[in-house]
């Protein structure tokens, strides 16, 4: 396994499956196969992929860690980018089959829809990561500051989820969003497990 996620062809791969889900959707759309309303479903797809590569991201570093496999951490900056992409997709999908491009429709919405406003502030959060995910962010704002600033995630997920849960409340459909729920909770709980358990003194051996 360690083998296979050094392998030139790994990352190329995992970028192109990162991209099926669009490509099916876009699909769909070409071929009027997304159902009676194609509008809402390409949105709400979008959002769902974009909480989909969120636990992705978030899993990374318990994974590495579980099952020592380092290599894995080659993947977090792309899963966490792709995040972001259908995040901006899911979007400009709002914007534009909900909204028409109309500029103050959309301002009026966020303000008056409290679940819209939560999944746009869940972007503006997502922006500065995605803006600062390259090696020379990282220098610029040393490791330190680099790393707090990136703790956001925790803070995107959990209002990400909410985001999730006011949209499915709208129908009385949690059933997803309570699979989300423990798959965010159990990330958020092993990190917390994470940091406060006492690690090894090397330097006393």
């Amino acid at each position: 396994m360690r083998a296979l996620l050094l392998h030139p062809a790994a990352k190329p791969l995992v970028f192109v499956l990162c991209l099926l889900p669009l490509a099916w959707l876009v699909y769909g759309a070409a071929t009027d196969n997304l159902g009676a309303n194609p509008a809402e479903a390409l949105i709400r797809s979008c959002g769902d992929w974009t909480l989909r590569f969120l636990c992705l991201t978030l899993a990374v570093t318990p994974l590495r860690i579980r099952t020592r496999t380092p290599q894995l951490a080659r993947y977090r900056r792309m899963l966490g980018l792709f995040t972001f992409f259908y995040a901006c997709v899911h979007l400009l999908s709002y914007a534009w089959l909900d909204m028409g491009w109309v500029a103050a429709d959309i301002g009026r919405d966020i303000l008056k829809r409290p679940f819209i406003l939560v999944g746009f502030a869940c972007w503006l959060l997502l922006l500065p990561l995605a803006l600062t995910s390259f090696n020379r962010a990282v220098r610029w704002l040393g490791g330190r500051q680099w790393q707090t600033l990136h703790r956001l995630v925790y803070l995107i997920a959990g209002l990400a989820l909410l985001h999730f849960f006011w949209m499915r409340a709208g129908k009385n459909d949690f059933a997803e969003v309570q699979v989300y729920a423990l798959i965010i909770g159990a990330l958020l709980l092993e990190r917390l497990l994470r940091y406060f358990t006492p690690r090894p003194n090397l330097s006393a051996r």
